[in-house]
């Protein structure tokens, strides 16, 4: 699919969000079980492997500016998950291919030794079923915002909002980006951020811009996507498991953190403990409203499992 050409950052945008973009991935693909499957990377491959995965109606493009900051001692890999961005699309999707995506991306172009997986939302609950079924060769997992007892929240949207089931198509690229915006509904901070993801968010269709993103990802799925399936994939984790989370989102609550924990206590690769790290002020998008908080959040972590 072709990609809008990104509008110039404006100069009130901050240093480190300038550097960051201008630190361009490499672009490849992989297919998986029919799929091909968009990867970008960043980093030397000499290095070892965290791979970042999206969220629902997101892409890996959400990662753009977060992952090259993790690049100087980490291979950072993120994917577009099938059905999304410039990936592939399925009649039906499930979370378990999605899995064998990430998995596959991961093997293609990720660096040297085990693996850390870093699911955001949706992508972290992708992240429990790799960490049961591919635990043994991970370095850990990380959730980020990923809250059991309910569905993710873009499915939710994907049910009842209009958006997600029918996207419109706008007549041009500027009145689209305008209409871009987070679900779950959260203050809008970092336009700058917003306006980045959401130019690369879209894809020229019939005369206009429609979003990336398959409607049926919502509508359409199989396999493991009830919360007991989920439930079962994090007691069973056979890695190490954090997790994070924004100190204001509107779905972690304290009942929310009690049951993640409770589960994680059966996890047989979680018995080293359990971080669980609360970003101040920050809602369910991380990247978006804390950006530098969710990087220095995921170098600790990733840096104290690998010196151990």
């Amino acid at each position: 699919m072709s990609t809008p050409a990104p509008a110039p950052a404006p100069e009130q945008d901050p240093a480190w969000f300038r550097d960051a973009i201008s630190r361009q991935p490499e672009v490849g693909s992989v297919e998986v079980a029919g799929a091909e499957i968009n990867v970008l990377a960043w980093g030397s491959p000499d290095l070892p492997t965290l791979t970042l995965v999206h969220g629902g109606a997101a892409h890996a493009q959400w990662w753009s500016f977060v992952a090259p900051q993790l690049a100087s001692q980490n291979r950072v890999v993120a994917l577009d998950l099938s059905g999304h961005g410039d990936s592939g699309h399925r009649p039906v999707y499930d979370p378990g291919v999605w899995g064998e995506e990430v998995m596959a991306a991961t093997e293609a172009f990720g660096g040297t030794g085990s693996p850390v997986i870093a699911g955001h939302s949706m992508g972290g609950f992708v992240t429990m079923l790799i960490a049961e079924r591919w635990g043994a060769s991970l370095a850990g997992a990380i959730l980020m915002d990923s809250p059991l007892r309910r569905p993710d929240p873009e499915s939710e949207e994907g049910r009842g909002g209009a958006m997600f089931r029918n996207p419109k198509v706008y007549d041009d690229l500027d009145t689209a980006v305008a209409h871009f915006h987070l679900v779950p509904p959260q203050p809008r901070s970092n336009e700058y951020l917003i306006d980045h993801v959401g130019r690369r968010s879209l894809r020229a269709f019939d005369g206009g811009w429609t979003w990336k993103f398959d409607p049926k990802v919502f509508v359409s799925r199989t396999g493991p996507t009830s919360p007991e399936a989920y439930a079962t994939g994090l007691s069973n984790a056979a890695c190490r498991v954090a997790v994070v989370t924004g100190q204001r989102s509107a779905i972690i609550d304290d009942d929310v953190r009690d049951y993640m924990a409770e589960l994680l206590t059966r996890a047989p690769g979680a018995a080293q403990g359990v971080p669980f790290i609360e970003i101040p002020e920050a809602h369910h998008h991380l990247m978006f409203d804390r950006p530098l908080e969710l990087v220095t959040a995921l170098r600790a972590i990733v840096g104290t499992w690998r010196a151990t």
